[in-house]
């Protein structure tokens, strides 16, 4: 898979994606993470990206030129399944969208600032957008990394149990159960005996149980969808 994040600070990605799962896949070739410097495609002599609203307000908006020319230059040089943008005034992320998305070749990402975008860019060229949550945050760098962590892990060969993924929380719709490792006993706080047992089935059991317990006092709301 190729992701290409466009914005206007990408040092805010070198951590984030130089740790961990996300450096280990793309040593391994099976991702491809390109920043790209929204500024770097201004047309103006200061390099502006933003300008004043029509009609009045508080805030910039991020200009259409800039973003219209660098999604232009990429689309010329390859097919994308998706343009994505980062916004919070859109549906929520939610697992069963990271395995779609999971399975796509090529992905823009385009990260919001300011007061977001041109929405004439949302109208003509953004075919997917996405919201981490119900609250706003300075810049779409933050939720567009969340996406990329999410989506990235699905792809096989990524994790090295791959079946890890399938028992993550929300994967089938409920949350995952408690977990435990040693010591089995401390403090004397025990581990549950029947995750002791060597019993599969039963192990299993508990699990599904536990998980959707847990669902039903935490997240109700999932068994409602």
């Amino acid at each position: 898979m190729r992701i290409d994040i466009l914005t206007l600070f990408p040092d805010i990605f070198d951590g984030v994606f130089n740790q961990s799962m996300l450096k280990r896949a793309q040593e391994k070739n099976i991702i491809e993470l390109h920043l790209h410097n929204i500024r770097d495609y201004s047309t103006d002599k200061q390099k502006s990206v933003d300008d004043y609203a029509f009609g009045g307000g508080a805030g910039m908006v991020m200009m259409i030129q800039p973003i219209e020319d660098l999604i232009m230059k990429l689309k010329k040089e390859r097919e994308y399944d998706e343009i994505i943008y980062m916004t919070p005034d859109t549906k929520v992320w939610n697992q069963k969208e990271a395995n779609h998305l999971s399975m796509s070749e090529n992905i823009i990402i385009l990260c919001g600032h300011y007061k977001g975008v041109d929405q004439r860019i949302r109208d003509h060229y953004i075919t997917r957008e996405i919201s981490i949550g119900d609250y706003v945050l300075t810049g779409g760098e933050l939720a567009a990394a969340v996406v990329v962590d999410s989506v990235v892990r699905l792809i096989p060969g990524v994790l090295s149990d791959e079946t890890s993924a399938l028992t993550d929380s929300h994967q089938d719709g409920l949350l995952s159960p408690p977990v435990y490792t040693r010591p089995a006993n401390h403090n004397g706080w025990k581990v549950p005996e029947i995750l002791l047992s060597g019993n599969t089935r039963k192990v299993e059991e508990w699990r599904e149980d536990k998980a959707l317990e847990r669902t039903k006092i935490i997240r109700p709301d999932l068994l409602e969808m």
